[in-house]
C-alpha cells in the first residue's frame, strides 16, 4: 500500500514536538516484521526451556519495559531503537499467549478471540480519542502509547492464532501456507476492492505474526512435530542475525525514515 494513503493530515491537539516515531511502510518493513515474529517465537520457547517459564517471563518483561522506555525517550524514529522494541514485544507477546495456554490452561479457541477482543478494544479507544489509526501521525506520547498497546495486542493475538491452526490439523507448514495466502487478502482488497489503507495495514500487521511464528516453528521443531528439526537456538540466532543485517542497513541508508 502506498505512503500517501496512510498519511494523516488531521491536526494534533497536543503540541506537536516529536518527529514521527515509526518507520515508513516499505518492503523492508514487512521483511523485518516477519523476521521479528519468528525470532520472538523461538526465542521465547528457548528461554523458557533454558531458564524456566517464570524467570523467562520476568526477564522478558524487564527487557520489554527497558526497550519501550528507550523508544519513548527518543524524539524521532531510530531504526535500532524501534526494532529492538518490536523484538521484545514479540518475545513477551509470545510469552503472554503461552502463559494463558500452558500456565492457566486456557484453550487457544478461547485465547484467540480473547486477544482479538483486547485488540478491538485498543483500536476502539484509540480511534475514539484520536479519530485516526494511521501510523503516519505517531507524533505525541498519547498516540505512541496507543500504537504500542496495539502492537503488543497484535503479537499476542497472532501467537494464539498461529498455535491454534497448528494444533487443529494444519500443522506448522500448513499454517505457513494458510497465513501466506491470508496476508495477500488485505493487500489485494486494498488494491482492487477499495479497502481502506489503514484497515489493510493493520490486518496485514496482525497476520505477519502467525506467519513468521509458524515458519520459525516449522524450521526449529523436530520431525515428530512436523518440523525440520533445526533447533530453537540455531533458528533464533539465524533470524536474529538477519534482523541485525536489515536494521543495520536501514540505520545507515535511512530508507525507511518518513519524510
Amino acid at each position: 500500500m502506498s505512503t500517501e494513503h496512510l498519511l494523516d493530515d488531521r491536526p494534533l491537539t497536543p503540541l506537536r514536538t516529536l518527529a514521527n516515531k515509526v518507520p515508513e511502510v516499505t518492503a523492508y518493513f514487512w521483511i523485518i516484521k516477519v523476521l521479528t515474529t519468528g525470532m520472538g517465537e523461538t526465542a521465547s520457547d528457548f528461554l523458557a526451556r533454558l531458564l524456566g517459564p517464570v524467570p523467562a517471563v520476568a526477564l522478558g518483561g524487564l527487557a520489554l519495559a527497558a526497550s519501550l522506555a528507550v523508544q519513548f525517550a527518543v524524539r524521532r524514529y531510530i531504526a535500532w531503537v524501534y526494532w529492538t522494541a518490536v523484538v521484545m514485544v514479540s518475545v513477551f507477546g509470545t510469552m503472554a499467549a503461552d502463559v494463558l495456554h500452558v500456565g492457566l490452561g486456557v484453550p487457544y479457541l478461547v485465547s484467540t478471540p480473547l486477544f482479538l477482543a483486547v485488540l478491538t478494544a485498543v483500536f476502539a479507544l484509540w480511534y475514539a480519542v484520536e479519530r485516526t489509526l494511521s501510523i503516519h501521525g505517531i507524533r505525541t506520547r498519547r498516540r505512541e502509547t496507543f500504537y504500542w498497546a496495539a502492537v503488543l495486542a497484535t503479537f499476542a493475538l497472532g501467537t494464539a492464532a498461529g498455535d491454534l491452526t497448528a494444533t487443529v490439523g494444519f500443522g506448522y507448514f500448513g499454517s505457513v501456507v494458510l497465513f501466506a495466502v491470508a496476508i495477500c487478502v488485505p493487500a489485494f482488497a486494498h488494491r482492487f476492492a477499495a479497502l481502506n489503507a489503514v484497515t489493510a495495514f493493520w490486518a496485514a500487521y496482525v497476520i505477519t505474526r502467525p506467519l513468521g511464528a509458524s515458519l520459525a516453528d516449522w524450521m526449529a521443531l523436530g520431525h515428530a512435530r512436523g518440523g525440520l528439526g533445526l533447533g530453537l537456538g540455531p533458528v533464533t540466532l539465524a533470524w536474529t542475525a538477519a534482523i541485525v543485517c536489515f536494521v543495520g542497513y536501514l540505520a545507515v541508508s535511512r530508507r525507511d525514515v518518513q519524510r
